[in-house]
């Protein structure tokens, strides 16, 4: 199974899944730079899978799947462009690379969702939306702390080996923040470096992995007290041993970093 992440707009990835010629694709903003993959590979769209329902993430899915006739597959409480498949967490989708298990993940949206699988790489893969970036976090247009907190703490407990599949290349402006937040981490500062020379040769740091993101992302490591206190220094209303006030808190930060 090949995972490919095809750039569109200025910063967002969908990402292509594709085998035997036969395909999946996430969060087609933009229907052109898919189709133009899919004739250069000669693949069949078998179907989309939607995280969430921003623009940037659903705007090409009505003429992919009358292109293509590809099944849809989206968050059962968000608005979409129909007929969508509705899902939410605990149910599994049997598409390409599949079954794909569903995550609720709200913060970054009420009704967002996250996209899981054991069987379509060697690796775990996972179909995060704009829920977690590398180095990152969504903003949280429409959930609270608490929501973002628990969709990131269910996140985090996925193996070790998980391909972190994000919609966006924000990574360096990510890690310039994380920085901020942490500037004695090591971990940060080498994966920093290995991010800067992808981005130099024109390539994508992701996907992630998440082991690397619980080790340098600042939304993840909420309970640790250098962030903790890093949050507390930009806003004293933070309580430090409240997981969810420290990432309200690195999350103003980081809006007006």
């Amino acid at each position: 199974m090949n995972l490919l992440p095809i750039p569109a707009f200025s910063d967002n990835y969908i990402w292509l899944l594709y085998d035997a010629g036969q395909a999946l694709v996430v969060d087609p903003g933009d229907a052109a730079p898919v189709l133009a993959s899919l004739r250069q590979l000669d693949l069949q769209l078998q179907g989309i899978l939607v995280t969430h329902h921003h623009a940037d993430h659903v705007g090409g899915v009505a003429q992919l799947r009358q292109a293509t006739g590809a099944q849809v597959w989206g968050p059962a409480y968000e608005q979409l462009p129909e007929p969508v498949q509705r899902v939410q967490g605990g149910d599994t989708v049997q598409a390409l690379g599949g079954p794909w298990q569903v995550i609720d993940v709200p913060g970054h949206t009420s009704g967002h969702i996250a996209f899981y699988s054991t069987a379509a790489q060697a690796q775990p893969v996972l179909f995060c939306g704009d829920t977690l970036f590398s180095g990152g976090c969504g903003r949280l247009f429409e959930g609270t702390p608490q929501q973002m907190q628990q969709s990131l703490d269910d996140l985090a407990a996925l193996p070790d080996n998980t391909l972190v599949c994000c919609a966006h290349e924000y990574t360096m402006s990510n890690l310039r923040f994380a920085q901020a937040v942490e500037p004695n981490n090591q971990a940060l500062a080498h994966y920093q470096r290995h991010c800067q020379a992808l981005r130099e040769a024109g390539r994508p740091t992701l996907p992630s992995l998440m082991e690397t993101e619980r080790s340098i992302n600042p939304f993840l490591r909420t309970r640790e007290s250098a962030v903790a206190a890093a949050a507390a220094g930009f806003d004293a209303q933070v309580r430090q041993q409240d997981p969810a006030s420290v990432l309200a808190g690195l999350r103003q930060w980081k809006n007006v970093f």
